[in-house]
C-alpha cells in the first residue's frame, strides 16, 4: 500500500527547521557521540552485579539504611525472576559481563570551567552549554554512574523549585524521595529490568515543583554513558504539586563499541490535581546499547502528562511510557516515533490505565524500518470498571523504506465499562514510485525524496520538540536516511 497523502510532504515549517543554520553547531554528525575517553574514572566495579556490589554502591553514596534494604531487596527479587521472552531477542545480552557502576573522576558542579577538560569536551561537543545559555531554566549532566554538573536558574530556586541530582536528593530531601522513590508509580517487583534497576540506580533527576508554580522554561538533563560494557541506571522523579507545570527535557548518548551495553533507567511522574508535565526524551544511544527503559506516571484530578518520545539508535530498545490515569478529568497525551535501521529491533509503544471517570487519552505512534530493521508498537489500553465516560484514541502509522523491512503491531485492550469511545487505527505505508517520480519531477534527486518524505512523516512529533531538540531529530534521522537508495 503506498503511503498516504499527508506524509508525502514536509510542512514548510518542517522545511524551514531543516535550513536553520544557527543552529548547525548543534546538529552536526555521529561522530560528537562516539569519542570515548577511558581515562576519566575514579572507581570502576568488576562486571556483573551482586550483593557485594549493591552494597558498595550505596556506600559509596552514604545513603540512608532505608534506601539500601531497597536495593538489596530488589536484588533478591532479580536473581530470582527469569528474563522476559514476550518481545524482543535479549539472549546476546550478558548480564555478567556488564559493569554496573563507573563513577567518573569529577565532582558535582555548578560551572562547567570546573569540570575535567576531557568531560568538559565531551558535553561540549553534545551541546549542552550553549543550550543552556539559550534556553533552559536549568540543566543536569551524568557522565556514566555520576552526576557531573547541575544548575537552577535562581529565579526558580526563589519561587520553591528544587532541580537536584538524584543521589543528592535522597539525602537533602529524604521525606519526599522515601514517600515517592519506587513505591507507587513503579514498584520495585514490577519486572525484572526495574527490580535490576532498583538494586543498582545511580544519578538522575529529582524535581519538586511547588503548588501553582508554573516552570514555563524548560529543564534539561543529558546522560552520557561512556564506558565500554557499560551499564547506566539513572533515575528520574518528578513531582508536579497541585496546579503546577514543568517541561522536562532529557537527551542520551553513548559511543560505539562492539561489546554489548546495556541503559535501564527509571521515569516516575506524579501529577497532582491540576498539574500539568511534559516530558519530552530524545534517546540516542549507540546500536551496541540494549536499551530497557522504564516510564510511567500518575496522573491525578483535572492533572495533564504529556510524553514525547524520539527513539533510535540502540539495537533494541523496549520501551512503553505508561499513564495511570487516576482522578476524575485526568488526561494523557503520547506522541513517539522510533527508527529502525539495519540491525535494530525498536520494540516501543504506550499503555495507559483509566482508573476514573471522564479521563482521556491520546496515543499516536510512528515507526520507520530501512535496511532489515524492525520497528514494531506494543500498546495497552485499559479502561477500568469505575472509568465510565473515558475517551481514548490510538493511531499507528509505520513507514516502510524498503522490502526488507519489518513493521508489527500489537495492540491491547480491555474495556470494562459502558460509555466510553474508544479508537484504535493503524496504518503501514511503502513509499511508492509515484511519490518518488513526484518529487524528483520538481529537482529533487532520489535520496533527497525519499529524506523530504520521511520528514513529512515524522513532523507531528518534530513541532512539539523544543527547537534544539526537533533539528536534533531531524539531523539524526537525515543521518539514517544517508545511502537509502540503493
Amino acid at each position: 500500500m503506498e503511503i498516504e497523502q499527508e506524509f508525502l510532504v514536509a510542512t514548510e515549517e518542517d522545511k524551514k527547521l531543516a535550513e536553520t543554520k544557527q543552529l548547525s553547531d548543534f546538529a552536526i554528525d555521529r561522530s560528537r557521540y562516539d569519542e570515548a575517553n577511558k581515562d576519566n574514572s575514579e572507581y570502576i566495579a568488576k562486571p556483573g552485579v551482586s550483593r557485594e556490589l549493591v552494597m558498595e554502591i550505596s556506600r559509596q553514596k552514604c545513603e540512608p539504611d532505608w534506601m539500601l534494604q531497597k536495593r538489596l531487596k530488589a536484588l533478591e527479587l532479580f536473581l530470582a525472576t527469569p528474563i522476559p521472552q514476550w518481545g524482543p531477542d535479549l539472549s546476546k545480552l550478558d548480564l555478567q559481563k556488564i559493569i554496573y557502576y563507573v563513577k567518573p573522576n569529577a565532582k558535582e558542579s555548578k560551572s562547567w570551567d570546573e569540570l575535567p577538560p576531557d568531560i568538559k569536551k565531551t558535553f561540549e561537543r553534545i551541546g549542552i552549554p550553549e543550550a543552556e545559555r539559550r534556553s533552559l531554566s536549568g540543566v543536569g549532566a551524568q557522565y556514566d554512574s555520576g552526576i557531573v554538573y547541575h544548575n537552577l536558574k535562581k529565579v526558580w530556586e526563589d519561587k520553591g523549585v528544587i532541580f537536584e541530582n538524584m543521589d543528592e536528593a535522597v539525602k537533602k530531601h529524604p521525606e519526599l524521595v522515601k514517600k515517592y522513590f519506587m513505591t507507587r508509580c513503579v514498584p520495585i517487583n514490577d519486572h525484572k529490568f526495574v527490580m535490576l534497576h532498583a538494586a543498582v540506580w545511580s544519578g538522575g533527576t529529582f524535581i519538586y515543583v511547588p503548588p501553582g508554580v508554573k516552570v514555563d522554561v524548560p529543564l534539561q538533563a543529558y546522560f552520557r554513558m561512556n564506558a565500554e560494557r557499560g551499564g547506566q541506571f539513572e533515575h528520574t522523579l518528578i513531582i508536579a504539586d497541585s496546579g503546577s507545570e514543568v517541561h522536562y527535557i532529557e537527551g542520551c548518548s553513548a559511543p560505539q563499541f562492539e561489546s554489548k551495553s546495556l541503559h535501564a533507567g527509571c521515569v516516575e511522574l506524579f501529577v497532582h490535581e491540576g498539574a500539568r508535565v511534559r516530558y519530552s526524551s530524545v534517546e540516542n544511544w549507540s546500536k551496541n546499547t540494549y536499551n530497557l527503559n522504564t516510564k510511567r506516571a500518575i496522573v491525578d484530578k483535572n492533572g495533564v502528562v504529556e510524553w514525547i518520545n524520539g527513539n533510535l539508535g540502540s539495537g533494541c530498545t523496549m520501551l512503553y511510557p505508561c499513564s495511570v490515569l487516576r482522578g476524575e478529568g485526568a488526561r494523557s497525551d503520547s506522541l513517539g516515533i522510533a527508527f529502525a535501521g539495519p540491525g535494530q529491533n525498536q520494540d516501543t509503544g504506550s499503555k495507559v490505565i483509566h482508573a476514573a471517570p471522564n479521563t482521556t487519552s491520546t496515543i499516536r505512534s510512528k515507526g520507520i524500518s530501512k535496511g532489515g530493521g524492525i520497528s514494531s508498537y506494543r500498546g495497552s489500553l485499559w479502561v477500568a470498571k469505575n472509568a465510565p465516560g473515558s475517551k481514548s484514541s490510538v493511531v499507528c502509522d509505520a513507514l516502510l523504506i524498503d522490502d526488507k523491512s519489518t513493521s508489527n503491531t500489537y495492540p491491547s485492550m480491555k474495556i470494562d465499562t459502558n460509555n466510553v469511545d474508544i479508537a484504535h487505527e493503524a496504518r503501514v505505508g511503502k513509499i511508492g514510485e509515484q511519490e518518488i517520480f513526484y518529487l524528483m519531477s520538481r529537482g529533487l534527486s532520489e535520496e533527497q525524496a525519499l529524506q523530504m518524505i520521511v520528514s513529512g512523516f515524522i513532523e507531528p512529533i518534530v513541532k512539539q520538540l523544543p527547537l534544539e531538540y526537533a533539528v536534533e531529530l531531524n539531523k539524526l534521522i537525515e543521518l539514517e536516511m544517508e545511502n537509502a537508495v540503493g
